[in-house]
């Protein structure tokens, strides 16, 4: 499953877009530097997130929208269209 696609679910199963996410990240004190098991621990007691799920927000709340080249076009199930990752709402990316 690429990064776009795990948010995408993330949005199916709670109702709240990434940005929504990196929002109550950001009041509860998360963000850059963040260790992944705080973030991780909350969104799984939170929303019932799995690690998977999980681990795609920890990346968009400690490093923002840009993901490594390597995973754009590479093929397979786990690449991106895109090295910048849609945040604000699946129905609104004008890539879909």
């Amino acid at each position: 499953m690429s990064f776009q696609a795990y948010l995408d679910n993330i949005e199916d199963k709670t109702g709240l877009t990434p940005r929504e996410f990196i929002e109550q990240a950001s009041t509860k004190g998360f963000g850059p530097g963040t260790k992944a098991g705080e973030i991780i621990a909350w969104l799984a007691a939170d929303y019932g997130l799995g690690r998977g799920h999980a681990m795609a927000l920890v990346h968009v709340i400690t490093k923002g929208p840009k993901i490594d080249a390597k995973h754009v076009g590479s093929g397979g199930g786990h690449a991106d269209p895109s090295d910048t990752l849609w945040l604000d709402g699946k129905d609104s990316n004008p890539a879909r």
